[in-house]
């Protein structure tokens, strides 16, 4: 299941080369997006997992992080079945698209800032399809960060925080999330309860359902 070589890393391409020894029936390879070109919804998260998506070649796909990711996805109808297995196994996503601020898998799960910023090149042509009156989830601040990189936008104006909505200066906004990692939902930080109320609120933009009738970007109170 071997997909494109990238060298524009040294570091990721070596450890890419690393495991295609250790683990020669993985994807081994940058990981492409998944979902319908047109979504709506662009969630963008960190990098491929070692024994995830670098080894499903599907993002968020074998490991801890995709279980709750997909489970909350299928509860407010942007995926037809609740969890992903694997990259053959037909799961759809509905107006829903999801990426990495870094396609290829990292050492440790910590891309460098530099590979992060190499890989931007990719999330802006990600970005640059999304239609115009889309919405982005970020998963993490660094993916937080790429994204407004990616768009050109302030990070000053528009601080990561986890349940915040930011509005972007092309229209379109940018909601936030802690990462659905292993680590986050295993101490607490990340709760179901809190990345379920994430997505209502994602649901109820898209549908138009704002309270207050419109969409304003919104922040929520530093805790």
């Amino acid at each position: 299941m071997r997909g494109e070589a990238c060298s524009a890393c040294a570091r990721l391409a070596a450890y890419r080369a690393e495991n295609c020894v250790r683990h020669p029936h993985y994807h081994n390879a940058p990981v492409p997006a998944f979902g319908p070109g047109q979504a709506r919804l662009l969630i963008v998260g960190l990098a491929p997992g070692l024994h995830g998506a670098n080894r499903t070649g599907r993002p968020f796909t074998g490991d801890h992080a995709g279980r709750l990711l997909y489970t909350t996805l299928h509860a407010h109808g942007f995926a037809d079945r609740p969890e992903s297995l694997a990259a053959d196994d037909d799961l759809r996503l509905i107006d829903c698209r999801i990426t990495n601020a870094v396609r290829c898998v990292p050492p440790a799960n910590r891309p460098l800032p530099v590979e992060v910023r190499t890989c931007n090149a990719h999330l802006a042509r990600e970005l640059a399809q999304q239609p115009t009156h889309g919405v982005i989830l970020a998963l993490g601040a660094i993916a937080h960060a790429a994204v407004l990189r990616a768009l050109g936008a302030s990070p000053a104006r528009h601080p990561f925080v986890h349940g915040a909505r930011h509005g972007l200066p092309d229209g379109r906004l940018l909601f936030d999330s802690y990462h659905c990692s292993r680590y986050n939902t295993q101490t607490g930080r990340l709760t179901p309860a809190m990345f379920d109320a994430v997505f209502a609120e994602i649901r109820r933009h898209l549908e138009g359902r704002d309270a207050r009738g419109h969409h304003p970007a919104r922040r929520p109170a530093q805790p």
